[in-house]
């Protein structure tokens, strides 16, 4: 059977329920065999489109020749053509990125602002990205996800629709050789980008070199790849559904942290794969995974970090902060120095006791001499007690604010040092009396408060 008729049937089964009167396809054009077969399959059929095409400028004479060649298959499928010159190579080191993550970049964004802008068609047209991957593409992706590492996701190859960006890839089933014999039986011309006879990136590596090697041995090896990656994908949903579960009774979120109870935690099967489903959302890669499970046992305020988030343990709960101490209601401190909070800045630096110092209403000074990092700064919560100054008995905090007046707006904005489960210091207050400096202490921890 002819492409045509298969795309057809693909097409109506997947994807015709998504347009409307007034739905518009943007292909994306490179004028390579695959997108232009696309062009074609869509002029056969009768779904109205029109080519956006972005010309990176990185091959000299070869960019403006695929640039034009995009300009003329739209005259010659009588469609708009909409065209785009960037300077990649100046965009990639502008902004320390590859060549080849710019270019994805700047390519995905300019399709949306011509998405957004109305430009590909009439006012209030119901508008679709059509990106022309295939089944090759697909097995490419698994093949490279596999060798990285990768976890059941990143082995279900290319998705065929992304309702989030409205993207969808309607050659997916099919591989580029039926792309190449349906070019050839309708006398398509098309053009090659010389980049991809190159085997300096790693998808080229893959295509060009070792997936050949492969089939020498089994010759079959991308039809058995995508048949599991499909397969993959529906088994993905019930994974999903599963890990949902668990998550949903593990995570208690407040405000911008994650609150998890340990002892559940632990008690999960399997710990690690929940727990890199916790992680991975909060910029953690799954060589981080052992060091959180780790937290369980260690002591108070250890912690693991990611370039946006911290983990850490405090008391029964995993915590999981951002790094922003603008965003979090509760701060790590690791050693000496300023620490901004929602409700102004504290300075903690230890000094010697020489007998002479003074507190102030910004000032307070506590006994160092067996002071231990790490230190919590944080909100106050129910059920918080300390013993205030003065005082061989405890009290709660919530007591304590009302014996002092404190306001509505006061309490809820209070901030407290902790130290291994025990109050220090009740942030421009009062401090806990069983760190009260004494004649024979040494060092002091002098605290700065500024609101």
């Amino acid at each position: 059977m002819d492409l045509k008729e298969d795309f057809k049937l693909h097409w109506k089964k997947h994807f015709s329920h998504l347009l409307q009167s007034n739905t518009v396809v943007m292909v994306a054009a490179s004028g390579g065999l695959d997108s232009t077969v696309l062009a074609y399959l869509f002029k056969l059929i009768n779904v109205p489109f029109v080519l956006a095409h972005v010309n990176f400028q990185l091959r000299g004479e070869e960019s403006i020749r695929d640039e034009n060649f995009v300009r003329k298959l739209g005259e010659e499928l009588k469609v708009n053509v909409f065209v785009k010159q960037v300077e990649t190579t100046v965009f990639a080191e502008k902004n320390k990125l590859s060549i080849q993550e710019a270019a994805r970049l700047l390519r995905y964004n300019w399709f949306a602002e011509l998405i957004s802008a109305n430009t590909a068609a009439p006012e209030n047209s119901n508008y679709f990205l059509a990106t022309a991957h295939h089944a090759d593409d697909s097995v490419e992706t698994v093949m490279m996800h596999f060798f990285r590492g990768t976890g059941i996701e990143g082995l279900k190859g290319i998705p065929s629709y992304h309702n989030a960006n409205k993207i969808i890839r309607p050659l997916l089933p099919f591989f580029r050789n039926q792309l190449e014999a349906f070019s050839t039986l309708h006398q398509i011309d098309f053009i090659t980008d010389s980049s991809n006879l190159k085997n300096d990136y790693t998808r080229n590596f893959f295509r060009n070199l070792l997936i050949p090697e492969i089939e020498k041995i089994f010759p079959t090896v991308k039809e058995n790849i995508f048949n599991t990656a499909t397969r993959l994908s529906e088994a993905a949903i019930l994974y999903k559904q599963a890990i949902n579960t668990h998550l949903s009774k593990l995570m208690v979120f407040k405000e911008t942290e994650v609150h998890i109870p340990i002892l559940k935690w632990m008690k999960c099967n399997p710990l690690q794969t929940i727990t890199w489903e916790i992680i991975k959302s909060y910029g953690f890669t799954a060589a981080q995974t052992n060091e959180v499970i780790k937290l369980s046992t260690a002591s108070n305020g250890s912690a693991v970090a990611s370039a946006s988030h911290r983990i850490f343990k405090n008391r029964a709960w995993l915590i999981i902060a951002p790094l922003s101490t603008e965003k979090t209601n509760l701060i790590l401190i690791e050693k000496e120095g300023i620490f901004s909070f929602q409700q102004g800045t504290v300075e903690l630096k230890i000094v010697d006791h020489t007998g002479d110092f003074n507190s102030s209403s910004n000032v307070e000074y506590i006994n160092a001499d067996h002071l231990q990092f790490p230190l919590l700064l944080r909100q106050w919560k129910t059920g918080d007690y300390f013993y205030p100054l003065g005082m061989n008995k405890k009290k709660k905090l919530s007591k304590f604010f009302i014996d002092a007046k404190l306001s509505k707006t006061e309490k809820e904005t209070t901030w407290l040092l902790e130290m291994n489960q025990k109050v220090l210091y009740i942030i421009g207050h009062r401090i806990d009396n069983r760190f009260k400096v004494m004649p024979t202490t040494k060092k002091l921890l002098k605290i700065t408060y500024l609101k």
